[in-house]
C-alpha cells in the first residue's frame, strides 16, 4: 500500500477480506505463463504478494504480455521504463484498454489503483486469468505455454435450420408444455360436491 498508514475498523476488515482472495498457487501459474509468453527477459518476481505487485507495478510487463498476444499490429506502441507514478499508471491503463479490445469483459477487469497501490491483487489475478483463457481459446498461434494452465472459453455453436425444418418445429408441442397422456376423469364428482373417499 503506497503512502498509506494503517487502516482500522471496517476498512481493515474489508482489506483483510480482499487480501484473503489472493491465491499464491495462481500467482505461480501466472508468473510461469508470463515468462513463457514474453520470454525470460521479463525476469521473475520475489515470491509473495508484495513481489508480484512490484514486478507488475510499472506496467511494462503487462504491456509486453498484451503485445505478445498479437502477431503484427501491437496494441501498445511505446513501452517506457519510468519511475514516475503517472507514467506507470498510464501504462497499466493502456494494458487494460488493450485487454478489453482483445475480448476481456469489463467485469473481469481490475482498476489501475488495484495494482499500483496494491489494493486488490486478487482482481489483477482474475484479469490475467481471463486474458489467459481468451488466449488459449483463440487459435491464432500467439499463445505460448502449457494450454492446461487456463480453461477454454465456450465457443459459439451456430446452427442453421431450413424454412421447412422451422415450420415443422412449430407444429410439435414440446414436453415443457406438459402432457395429457394417461390422464382421465376417473374419480371425479360433480362440481360443488365433496369427493367421496368411502363408498
Amino acid at each position: 500500500m503506497a503512502n498509506k498508514g494503517p487502516s482500522y475498523g471496517l476498512s481493515r476488515e474489508v482489506q483483510s477480506k480482499i487480501d484473503k482472495k489472493y491465491d499464491p498457487e495462481l500467482e505461480e501459474r501466472l508468473v510461469e505463463w508470463i515468462v513463457a509468453q514474453c520470454g525470460p527477459s521479463v525476469g521473475r518476481p520475489q515470491p509473495g504478494k508484495q513481489g508480484f505487485q512490484t514486478w507488475l507495478k510499472d506496467g511494462c510487463i503487462l504491456c509486453e504480455l498484451i503485445n505478445s498476444l498479437h502477431r503484427d499490429a501491437k496494441p501498445v506502441k511505446k513501452i517506457q521504463n519510468s519511475t514516475m507514478a503517472f507514467k506507470q499508471m498510464e501504462q497499466i491503463s493502456q494494458f487494460l484498454a488493450a485487454a478489453e479490445k482483445y475480448g476481456v469483459t469489463k467485469s473481469d477487469m481490475f482498476q489501475t489503483v488495484d495494482l499500483w497501490e496494491g489494493k486488490d491483487l486478487a482482481a489483477v489475478q482474475m484479469t490475467l486469468m481471463a486474458l489467459g483463457s481468451l488466449a488459449v481459446t483463440k487459435t491464432d498461434g500467439c499463445y505460448r505455454g502449457d494450454p492446461n494452465w487456463f480453461h477454454r472459453k465456450a465457443q459459439e455453436n451456430k446452427r442453421d435450420f431450413s424454412d421447412d425444418q422451422l415450420k415443422e418445429g412449430q407444429s410439435i408441442i414440446g414436453l415443457q408444455m406438459g402432457t395429457n397422456k394417461g390422464a382421465s376423469q376417473a374419480g371425479m364428482t360433480g362440481y360443488g360436491r365433496p369427493r367421496q373417499i368411502i363408498n
